[in-house]
Order: C-alpha cells, then sequence, then structure tokens
C-alpha cells in the first residue's frame, strides 16, 4: 500500500511515507475506539429497554460506567495520538520537501532553467507544496485510515447479519466509483486552474519588473486591463473546478446517505419476518452514524486527492531530471581549455556544430561573432553551466562531464554583462566569492577592482544594503562588485561575457583597470562584440553559425580579410555615425 509508486504519487520523502503509516495507524485506532463508544450506547439502550419492560435494574452497571471512564481516557489519548501524527509530523515534511526540491534544483543543469518559467517554478515550490501539505496531513492518513476500519466494521456486520450489512454499506462503493470515474476531469479542471494562476503570477512579476517602461511609454492601462482579464479568467476558471467538484462529490455523498433509508427498509422487513429484534436493527443504525462519518470526510478528500496529483507531477518532474553529476574529485594538469568536436543543442534546435578549439593557460582567448553565433553557449558549456551534445571539453586533460559542477566551478570565476547581486551589503556581496575571506580580504579585492572610490561615498560604507540586485548603485559600480567578487576567488580559469558592453566611456576605463588585476596568468576566454575590447587578445576564436570560422591573432586575422576584418570594418564606419 505504501510503496514506491505510492511515494510517488503523493511526492513524498522517505520520511513523509513513515508518517503517512502513523497517521493511518492512528486514524484507525481512533475509529474503532469511537465505534467502542456506540457498542457503550448500545448496552446503555439494551439495559433500558429491560428497565421498559419491567425488568430489574442491569447488574452491570459498574462495568459500564468503567467502560465509558475507559472509553473517554482512550478517546483523549488516541485522537492526540492522531494529531500529532497527521499533523504535527507532516509540517516537518513540508520543510523536508521544499528543502529537497531546492537541493534537486541547486544540482540540475543551468539549460533546465531556461525551459522553466521561474514563476512557474516559485508556484512549485511554495503553491504547489502548500496544496500537498494539506494532502499530506488531511488526507491520506484520514482516507487510508477510513479504508482500513470501515473494513474491519464491515467485516463486523457482515459477521451480526449480513443482509442488513449490505443494506448499511452498498452506497459506499457506488459513492467512491462515482468519485474515481471523475478523477480525469477533476485533474483536467485542476491543470487548467494551475495553468491560469500562472498566467497572473506571471502578468505581475511582468508588470513588476517592467513599471519604469510601462511607465515612460504610458502602458499603465493596457498592463492593468490586460492583468485584470487574467484575474478575472483564473477566477472564472478556478469556480468552474469548485463547482464540477463539488456536483460529484454532494452526488456521492447522497448516493452514501441513500444506505440509511435502505437498512431502515431492511431492517422493518427483517423485523416484521421475525428474522431479527429491534435491538439488533437499532444496533446497525447507531453504527451507520459512524461508519458514514469519515467517509463524508473521505468523499472530499478524495476530490482534493484528485485536484492535488497534478501539483504532485510538478513536484516530480523536478525530481526526475536528471542533474549535473561527476566525481568529487579535479586535479588537471594545468588549466588550458580544449574543445574537441562539440555540438550542442537547445531541444532540437542545434546551436553549435563540430566545435574545436584551445584556450591555453595565461593567454587570453576572445570569442567574436554575430549575434547568435554561439558564444555565449561556448562560455556556458567551458564551465559545465549546461552539459554538451556531442565531443568534449577538457580542463587540463580532465573531461569536465566527469566531474561534479560544483567541484568544477572552483576553479572559475565568471564576470557577466547582466550582474547578479543580493538585497544585502556591499562587504556580503563581494564576500560570496569566497565565503570564508576576511573583512580585510574583502575591502583589498574591493580596491583591485575601484570600488573603494563609490563604496566610501556610501552612507555606511561597506555595511551598506545596495537594494534587490543593487538597483541603489549604478550599472558600473555593480559590475565592478562582480569584479571584485571574482578577484576574491581568485580562480585560474576567468569567464567574462561582454563585462563591459553596458558601460560608459569613464565606468569602462576603471572596469578594464579592474579586469587587468583578475587576468594577470589567467586562462580568460573572453566574449565580446566590441572589436576593439579584444585588440589585445593573445587569440580571437570566430564562430558563424555554431562553427568556428577563423582562428588565430588579431593582426593574423586582419591580414585574412575574412569576417573578423569585415567586423573590425563595420564597426569603425559605426564609430563615426553622427546626427544630422
Amino acid at each position: 500500500m505504501f510503496g514506491t509508486n505510492f511515494q510517488k504519487k503523493y511526492a513524498l520523502t522517505d520520511q513523509g511515507v513513515q508518517n503517512t503509516k502513523k497517521g493511518t495507524f492512528w486514524t484507525v485506532i481512533v475509529n474503532l475506539v469511537v465505534m467502542g463508544g456506540v457498542g457503550i450506547l448500545y448496552l446503555l439502550m439494551t439495559d433500558f429497554m429491560n428497565m421498559l419492560t419491567g425488568e430489574n435494574f442491569p447488574s452491570d452497571t459498574i462495568l459500564i460506567i468503567g467502560l465509558l471512564i475507559l472509553f473517554v481516557l482512550l478517546s483523549f489519548v488516541t485522537h492526540l495520538q492522531q494529531y500529532k501524527a497527521t499533523y504535527g509530523l507532516v509540517y516537518n515534511e513540508v520543510k523536508a520537501t521544499r528543502l529537497s526540491l531546492a537541493e534537486r534544483l541547486r544540482k540540475l543543469p543551468l539549460g533546465y532553467f531556461g525551459k522553466r518559467d521561474l514563476a512557474d517554478l516559485t508556484e512549485t515550490i511554495m503553491g504547489d507544496v502548500n496544496r500537498m501539505e494539506h494532502v499530506w496531513s488531511h488526507v491520506l492518513g484520514y482516507l487510508y485510515g477510513a479504508y482500513i476500519s470501515t473494513a474491519i466494521i464491515a467485516v463486523c456486520l457482515f459477521v451480526y447479519n449480513w443482509k442488513l450489512a449490505i443494506a448499511c454499506l452498498w452506497g459506499v462503493p457506488v459513492a467512491f466509483g462515482l468519485l474515481f470515474g471523475s478523477k480525469k476531469i477533476a485533474a483536467r479542471n485542476s491543470e487548467r486552474t494551475k495553468k491560469a494562476a500562472v498566467l497572473v503570477s506571471d502578468g505581475i512579476q511582468e508588470a513588476l519588473e517592467n513599471v519604469r517602461e510601462i511607465r515612460a511609454t504610458n502602458q499603465e492601462a493596457r498592463y492593468l486591463d490586460g492583468l485584470n482579464k487574467k484575474i478575472d479568467e483564473h477566477e472564472r476558471i478556478t469556480i468552474q473546478g469548485e463547482l464540477g467538484t463539488g456536483i460529484f462529490v454532494n452526488a456521492a455523498s447522497v448516493i452514501m446517505r441513500l444506505g440509511v433509508a435502505t437498512t431502515i427498509l431492511a431492517g422493518a422487513h427483517l423485523i416484521l419476518s421475525g428474522s431479527i429484534d429491534f435491538m439488533l436493527l437499532f444496533m446497525f443504525l447507531l453504527v451507520i452514524t459512524r461508519i458514514y462519518a469519515p467517509f463524508d470526510q473521505s468523499l472530499a478528500l478524495i476530490a482534493e486527492m484528485f485536484v492535488s496529483q497534478v501539483s504532485a507531477d510538478r513536484m516530480n518532474e523536478i525530481y526526475n531530471t536528471p542533474t549535473v553529476d561527476g566525481t568529487e574529485t579535479f586535479e588537471p594538469k594545468g588549466h588550458d581549455i580544449v574543445f574537441e568536436h562539440v555540438g550542442f543543442s537547445y531541444d532540437t534546435k542545434e546551436v553549435l556544430h563540430d566545435v574545436n578549439f584551445t584556450a591555453k593557460e595565461g593567454e587570453v582567448t576572445a570569442l567574436v561573432g554575430p549575434s547568435g553565433s554561439g558564444k555565449s553557449t561556448c562560455a556556458r558549456l567551458a564551465a559545465r553551466l549546461w552539459d554538451i551534445s556531442k565531443g568534449a571539453i577538457y580542463v587540463g586533460g580532465v573531461d569536465i562531464s566527469t566531474v561534479n559542477s560544483e567541484i568544477l566551478l572552483r576553479d572559475y570565476s565568471m564576470v557577466f554583462q547582466d550582474v547578479v547581486l543580493f538585497d544585502d551589503t556591499v562587504m556580503e556581496n563581494i564576500r560570496l566569492g569566497k565565503r570564508s575571506a576576511t573583512d580585510e580580504e574583502v575591502r583589498s579585492a574591493a580596491r583591485a577592482a575601484n570600488c573603494d572610490e563609490f563604496v566610501k561615498r556610501l552612507p555606511r560604507g561597506y555595511d551598506t544594503p545596495i537594494g534587490e540586485n543593487g538597483t541603489k548603485l549604478s550599472g558600473g559600480e555593480r559590475q565592478r562588485i562582480s569584479i571584485a567578487r571574482a578577484l576574491l576567488k581568485d580562480a585560474p580559469i576567468v569567464l567574462l561575457d561582454e563585462a563591459t558592453a553596458s558601460l560608459d566611456v569613464e565606468n569602462e576605463t576603471k572596469v578594464q583597470e579592474a579586469l587587468s588585476h583578475l587576468l594577470a596568468g589567467k586562462t580568460v576566454l573572453v566574449i565580446a562584440h566590441r572589436m576593439r575590447t579584444v585588440e589585445a587578445a593573445d587569440k580571437i576564436i570566430v564562430l558563424a553559425d555554431g562553427q568556428v570560422a577563423e582562428e588565430g591573432t588579431p593582426a593574423d586575422l586582419m591580414k585574412k580579410n575574412g569576417l573578423y576584418h569585415r567586423m573590425v570594418e563595420l564597426q569603425q564606419q559605426s564609430a563615426g555615425w553622427k546626427l544630422k
């Protein structure tokens, strides 16, 4: 019952399966204890009927009082244990699941995040886990406990009188059959609701991220109108889904409740025929009041379980995505980067084809070419941020596909055009390059990256919070913090992706000075659109249509009068452009 398929179906951790077993066990015990209370009530009513018929006061009064006291104590203890097993343990499961998903995401290749909407991933970690938390705490233990306890009680009822047992229980399988028949409809409605919710999240996130552009173009009304339509559509789809589920749940509940009527009719017939007495029918009616109670809850729980299956599938999709694995050791002989017949595809679209080149240690190797030629892709493949489709990439003679990406990246420093900073202080943003660095080491790296100049103007210096993604800093200041972070790490391989492309002349000069400290003696792979940025490179690789078109020193490539020469001439012509 609680095997591997069960675990995957409900996206449970190993501990979560154990928690479900405990919850189920205590739910069974609680249901049986409550049914024992029904038995005590039956004994009381039997004694009362004896008194009405003129018999002596029952001699088992002390026994019944003792049973009542025992029932109250057992009821308290078992309900407390059930609460702990179904709620208390599950809250830890939510924490463990979120950590497990985050850990899994940390190990996935970056290409995965390019295929998935970040708002969708956030919805999975927060919204889907919340939905599953309710299933884990309110559904699984109660539902499976109801199955088991009802099966035990049903056997007892059949022993007493099989005819009344059928009259009492026939509605249960019919009601559940109706609900299971609606499973596909519930899942389809849940999927539509989920997609509509993601569209709302996307719309809100897009509006917040682009608020300046929206205001600058006077598009507030249009964006708000579009967002309102998405919210209204989400509300409409949610109502439709809830209504569809509610119809089946209520229909199932009505069918199950018909068992009361059939029990009365069957019991009256059996009494008239002399097959049973009134007290047996009374006992069955008492049992019905309790046997239907857990199923009343279970009917709604099963509907919720059907809906939650979409959330579980989305969580399992993350768990089932292959991680970037490899050995925990990386001992290269030097740090030359060698591409051998490398191919790479985004889904079915081939981006790189048979790429071969070497970036030598101690040299600056520049990747240039038209937009979409594969420059940034090569840099990311060199650091195993994505895995190649064909060929091999070696660093110091070691195939990087065999090395755990986290271990591999200890030898890499990366400075990208789009700098990512955290909502923390300048000090902590730089220290990200080396978590064990002292404050003085951080300041030394900052000085080398020309950060000291602007940090001194901040209200609290290096302890000044810089806002979300460094919103309180200029583009050049953010870029220099990124370089300071790379300097602090002091890795033997440096990847630069358009590190100065968006800067003004003054900031570009300062960033280039900072880069000169970073690049000395390292294996450097530079991606650039500005040809003057790579004039001093030791070697230039010219990419076109995902292949190496030219390779050589800047001087040699200019003599060839090929693609590199044409790109240089075009940029020189554009540099002379002016307003007329």
